[in-house]
């Protein structure tokens, strides 16, 4: 039996569409970074959505595939589901950030994260970009996709067990811990 959380611990939700598990292995890794924080982190795909959590947390962090330089339209049945909170304002003010992942080195990711970066401001919530100046670009370099709106991440036509590469993983933990931090400078 675990321990109630102590009122101050700050939480966040990580929302995902992951048709062949590579995002939702990312998902995971900005999981185990925001962990390192002290973060209570939910990891929910969209077809199992606990909305209660959605509006109780301090960030919600979306993400899915890039599909024909667009979002999935898992995600976007998500974001249109959440009408009554953008109605209500209930998500205003929260932290929010997002991700991607695709099997090119662009693919239209950019897109991708612009358009949950869109989302987000509808609901009126506060933006974190990837703040990570990129290192290289190799397989195992963080921020090898120079991504600052978010998290890009390229998985080759592999099974989830072996892609994306350690860098990109790398740098999801790297996301999640910075999301952590960041939230702990919120009163």
């Amino acid at each position: 039996m675990s321990l109630p959380a102590p009122l101050s611990m700050k939480s966040i939700a990580i929302v995902y569409h992951s048709p062949y598990g590579h995002t939702a292995k990312v998902a995971s890794f900005i999981a185990n970074g925001a962990e390192k924080t002290g973060a209570a982190v939910h990891v929910m795909n969209v077809e199992q959505i606990d909305w209660d959590i959605l509006d109780q947390a301090d960030a919600l962090v979306f993400g899915c595939p890039t599909y024909m330089g667009s979002i999935t339209s898992a995600l976007k049945l998500f974001m249109e589901q959440s009408s009554k909170r953008w109605l209500a304002r209930a998500w205003q003010g929260k932290l929010a950030a997002g991700f991607t992942n695709g099997g090119g080195l662009s693919g239209d990711k950019l897109a991708v994260l612009q358009q949950i970066n869109l989302f987000a401001m509808q609901h009126g919530m506060l933006w974190s970009g990837l703040p990570m100046m990129p290192s290289g670009r190799g397989s195992d370099d963080l921020n090898r996709m120079s991504s600052f709106l978010g998290l890009m991440t390229q998985s080759d036509n592999a099974p989830a067990e072996v892609t994306p590469p350690k860098g990109d993983l790398d740098t999801a933990i790297w996301f999640g811990e910075y999301l952590g931090f960041l939230l702990n400078k919120f009163k």
